[in-house]
């Protein structure tokens, strides 16, 4: 049975239950901020379990995207080495919301597995909850009198809290759970080893693929249990686990989930993939493979993240999707011998097989095809550089070992692999200190984990029931009372306090737009709000005290200086996005947005520079509407269908529910729950101050409008006015500027002509102080020229002879320089390294820097140091 009639046949399947089917959120998560990704089924519904929401329907069944490489549920570094672990898998789940509960949960788990798929009921285990007598939790009689219907009772397990306990975190909805395991062994194996003995015991062929979660419980803050109001299932399903199953095989890697990305590698790298059911592979074989699971795993997981709108970068989740994507990158390099960018190349592979149900990864192909190939040369160049920089710690190194505080360095400031490191030091016979390595990077997990620590109390609820709305789209000051409040201490930002109202004006941060800042006031007193987000469907009110009476009335008062600068910028983010389109090409598609009251920052789908033409064409564009006084049009609860069939723009990433909102100025329709002006005119002028590359086939444009153009306008008067004077008030500012530049430009080339000539001078000079040392034509010594001449009278000095070696330092502006020149036969016969020199008499000057093997030079800042690097020079040549 191949994967998507797998897929189907579940799907369809709980369909037939009375199950709405739900497509997969977004990989990444953009509304919850205790989470960066998906990492379960259940987490797109998360405030349907606390209560915060009502689902559409009381029973949902969907196939998620999910991602775990980070937290609690991390499974990255068994990715490649087992045959069952990934960092994105797909989890098949089904869920009830107060509707059924332990007995349809089981009844049709095990329909669907054993008459619908038709897999051998004497190969599934099922476990139950043994109960936890200090948290006042029974053994679970209800699930174990279920199955007893349909295994016996030497198949059903008892699993203690760490195995069939489920909690969502520390906090939160809970319950018990029971899960299915299969045993895939060979007849023979099974008969020697009962597979009771190997659940859950990390056996690769007897695994856990269906789990059912019964949520009865809510984890308080102090750890203690209470019960939930209502009852509800959550069920998940490893996908790629239960294909394994069904297609006969004994590896996940081994099913048409993973064979088209592996075909595509072996295509690529002319090496073969070794498929489980081979016994006894070699150990290069195994490392082959091992590289082969890790690349085909972690481009699923890229490409997906990408897809969803998450960039590669240097923090939060954008630094995980890096280092994920490196590691697929280091294994090729390593094990695969690949050296140029290659895993860009399974993008459409990737598209064809899973475009069908997953359509994102087929409108995105190009963008994540292009995002990666840059990851992957910048990451080969950073690997380059690492081997270079690892020569030269090898080189500074007394004995065999290399500190690990060395190694770590490498690491954590270059990227470099520590088993890359590991790797090259034992072919040179060499390691480095583990055990300082790992302190080090403790240490750096300890400051990581200190510095985004937070402890969160429970709520404490002032009025019961879900009451809150938002009422900002039409208000700004509204009278109001707390429903609950709780405490937050983090090593960040100190101690908050997060309230929540009953029918706030203030909006919460999203969609790019940053939360509203203001007070609350009651009676006696004024709160400062400063700032507001949204969790779990709550809207949470950030402030550094709380009200003396929590149950007074207040009125609540957005800073409407700030919301108005925002809604300024929000909307001609939309004027924008429009004129891009009709100007660059409908290729275009936001990919990130930051809307505050200073400015706005617009990341899009373009694959050249936006040309200072284009750029003007776009200004003008998005002016004109600001001209027309467009009136806004808005539509609050519109038919997502609806929206669409008018032509409304949706972001890819974004999770929509079945009625939206649409916003409308003129031609410009897009699905937003932002705040904007009433009138395109209130936005006053738009001005474009930057246009650049975020990644590959990503441009980043930032502008501002409103005030700040005001301000922007009166500084650019000020700097001209400045400029003028500075001329001695010319007519023509721009002609004399232009004379200007014509005579500095005049004055150049006959100072460079000087210089020329002064180097061409001192060749003779110094000519006759070259001394020879062990058959090298040896000097060392500073010269009263610029770099630039100092290099053109090295090359002069080089014609002189084939065994020359030359250090000659220039302090020009009191900044010291050194260049290094050798003869390309000295390079060749005596192994000398003009990068190496410069790099070690560098140190002298504090400094660095690196070239060609014949010639390079290095900057630094200290001058005092030039006449010991000079003297240090002839070392290299004794």
């Amino acid at each position: 049975m191949k994967s998507q009639d797998i897929r189907k046949a579940y799907l369809n399947f709980f369909e037939s239950k009375g199950h709405l089917i739900v497509p997969s959120a977004p990989i990444v998560l953009k509304d919850d901020p205790t989470l960066m990704f998906n990492n379960s089924g259940m987490a797109q519904f998360k405030e349907y379990f606390l209560g915060n929401g009502t689902p559409k329907s009381k029973r949902i069944a969907d196939t998620q995207k999910c991602l775990r490489v980070s937290g609690k549920h991390n499974d990255l570094e068994d990715v490649g080495f087992d045959t069952y672990h990934h960092t994105m898998f797909e989890m098949l789940g089904n869920w009830s919301f107060g509707d059924y509960f332990k007995k349809e949960a089981l009844d049709w788990a095990w329909e669907f597995l054993t008459e619908v798929l038709k897999l051998d009921k004497d190969r599934l285990y099922v476990s139950v909850f043994e109960g936890n007598p200090a948290e006042n939790v029974p053994f679970d009689q209800e699930a174990w009198d279920i199955w007893k219907q349909y295994v016996p009772e030497d198949r059903i397990i008892l699993g203690n809290k760490k195995d069939n306990f489920w909690e969502m975190g520390d906090q939160g909805p809970c319950g018990p759970c029971s899960e299915i395991h299969i045993d895939l062994r060979t007849d023979a194996e099974r008969a020697a080893v009962s597979g009771r003995s190997l659940v859950n015991a990390d056996h690769p062929q007897v695994v856990e693929i269906w789990n059912n979660v019964f949520m009865e419980f809510n984890r308080k803050a102090d750890g203690s249990l209470e019960k939930l109001p209502a009852q509800h299932v959550d069920t998940g399903m490893g996908f790629e686990r239960l294909c394994m199953a069904m297609q006969g095989v004994t590896s996940n890697y081994d099913t048409d989930v993973f064979t088209p990305l592996i075909e595509k590698v072996e295509q690529i790298t002319g090496l073969k993939y070794t498929s489980n059911e081979v016994k006894n592979i070699a150990e290069e074989q195994n490392k082959t493979n091992i590289a082969i699971r890790v690349i085909v795993d972690h481009v699923r997981a890229v490409a997906f993240a990408i897809a969803d709108g998450q960039l590669p970068s240097n923090t939060g989740a954008g630094y995980v999707i890096r280092r994920i994507l490196r590691r697929a990158i280091r294994y090729g390099f390593t094990f695969l011998n690949t050296k140029e960018p290659f895993i860009n190349k399974l993008v459409e592979v990737l598209a064809n097989q899973m475009g069908e149900f997953f359509p994102e990864i087929k409108s995105q192909q190009q963008l994540v095809t292009n995002v990666i190939r840059e990851e992957e040369a910048s990451f080969l160049r950073t690997l380059d550089q690492g081997l270079q920089l690892l020569e030269n710690v090898i080189a500074e190194t007394k004995g065999n070992e290399v500190p690990g505080a060395k190694a770590f360095e490498l690491y954590d400031t270059f990227g470099f692999p520590k088993d890359l490191t590991a790797l090259i030091l034992k072919e040179k016979g060499m390691s480095f200190n583990e055990s300082e390595f790992d302190a080090s990077m403790q240490e750096q997990k300890n400051r990581s984990r200190a510095a985004s620590e937070v402890s969160t109390e429970d709520w404490s609820v002032l009025i019961p029931g879900n009451v809150e709305t938002f009422v900002g789209y039409d208000q700004t000051e509204n009278e109001v009372k707390i429903t609950r409040i709780r405490k937050v201490d983090s090593k960040k930002d100190g101690i908050l306090y997060q309230i929540v109202l009953d029918n706030t004006p203030f909006y919460p941060e999203g969609g790019g737009q940053v939360g509203d800042k203001g007070t609350l006031v009651s009676a006696n007193e004024t709160i400062d709000i400063i700032d507001t987000k949204k969790e779990n469907n709550l809207i949470l009110h950030f402030a550094k005290q709380l009200p003396e009476n929590v149950n007074a009335s207040f009125v609540a008062k957005v800073n409407t200086d700030l919301r108005t600068s925002t809604s300024k910028n929000h909307s001609a983010t939309h004027l924008m996005h429009l004129a891009l389109r009709n100007i660059l090409g409908t290729h275009v598609e936001q990919k990130g947005s930051l809307v505050n009251p200073n400015y706005l920052r617009f990341d899009f789908s373009h694959f050249s520079k936006v040309t200072e033409e284009e750029i003007k064409q776009v200004e003008d564009s998005v002016n004109a509407q600001i001209e027309a006084q467009l009136q806004l049009v808005e539509h609050r609860n519109i038919p997502i269908q609806q929206a669409m069939a008018q032509g409304a723009m949706a972001l890819f990433g974004e999770k929509y529910g079945d009625t939206v909102r649409m916003i409308e100025f003129g031609d410009s329709k897009e699905l937003c729950g932002g705040i904007h002006v009433k009138n395109t005119a209130d936005i006053w002028h738009f001005k474009i101050i930057s246009e650049g590359a975020v990644a590959a086939g990503i441009r980043r444009i930032e502008a501002i409008t409103g005030e700040a153009v005001k301000a922007f306008f009166t500084q650019q008067e000020t700097v001209l006015e400045a400029i003028k004077e500075t001329l001695k008030n010319p007519q023509d500012a721009i002609k004399a500027v232009v004379s200007l530049q014509e005579d500095n430009s005049k004055l150049k080339k006959q100072i460079e002509q000087l210089l020329k000539e002064k180097a061409k001078g001192l060749k003779g000079e110094l000519a006759a102080q070259i001394q020879e040392v062990n058959g090298v034509k040896f000097l060392a010594t500073q010269v009263d020229l610029n770099p630039e001449g100092a290099k053109d009278l090295a090359y002069e000095l080089g014609t002189l002879g084939t065994n020359l070696f030359l250090v000659l330092a220039t302090a020009e502006d009191d900044k010291p320089m050194l260049t290094c020149y050798i003869s390309k036969e000295l390079v060749a016969e005596k192994n000398l390294n003009a990068g190496t020199v410069v790099r070690e008499l560098g140190k002298f000057i504090q400094g660095g820097g690196g070239g060609q093997p014949h010639f390079a030079t290095a900057g630094g800042k200290n001058v005092a140091g030039i006449n010991e690097a000079l003297t240090k020079a002839i070392d290299f040549v004794k």
